[in-house]
């Protein structure tokens, strides 16, 4: 996995960049990615609470819980969606008036082998931590997810 941290001016603000290496097809990664039943089973969601229409101006909400039983409601909408390989997935945030948007990129290497790119812009050093934990977090629990051979 690597990580970029360094703002850029087209950016004017702080990014991240995570690369993980799967091993599974681009498409069974957008599944687990898209899918509400899926996706609870690995990106730390409450049971229930997922609710995902994966097509541009589609909305997507669910509910996270910390390893430490914090609950957080988070709601959004897709951008783009290119099945199955690109998705900008824009993030309701209090207090901001426009959604942070978040990319995922996904590149087959080869047969069951796909290269996952997770990428996001934030206004401070300090909200760029916090998401570049959060998703680095989500990169760990979707490749526990896939590599534990989980069938939908």
């Amino acid at each position: 996995m690597s990580a970029e941290q360094t703002p850029t001016a087209a950016d004017h603000g702080f990014s991240y960049t995570l690369t993980r290496t799967l091993d599974a097809p681009a498409s069974r990664v957008w599944e687990a990615w898209t899918t509400p039943d899926q996706y609870t089973r690995w990106a730390y969601a409450v049971p229930g609470t997922v609710e995902m229409d994966a097509r541009p101006g589609g909305t997507w909400k669910a509910t996270v819980r910390t390893p430490e039983g914090a609950e957080f409601p988070l709601t959004g909408s897709y951008v783009e969606v290119e099945e199955p390989h690109h998705l900008t997935i824009g993030m309701d945030v209090p207090g901001r008036p426009d959604p942070a948007t978040m990319t995922v990129d996904l590149t087959e290497q080869g047969p069951g082998t796909t290269v996952i790119t997770v990428h996001q812009t934030c206004d401070t050093a300090e909200e760029r931590d916090g998401a570049e934990q959060g998703s680095g977090m989500l990169l760990d629990g979707l490749e526990g997810f896939l590599g534990g051979g989980a069938e939908a």
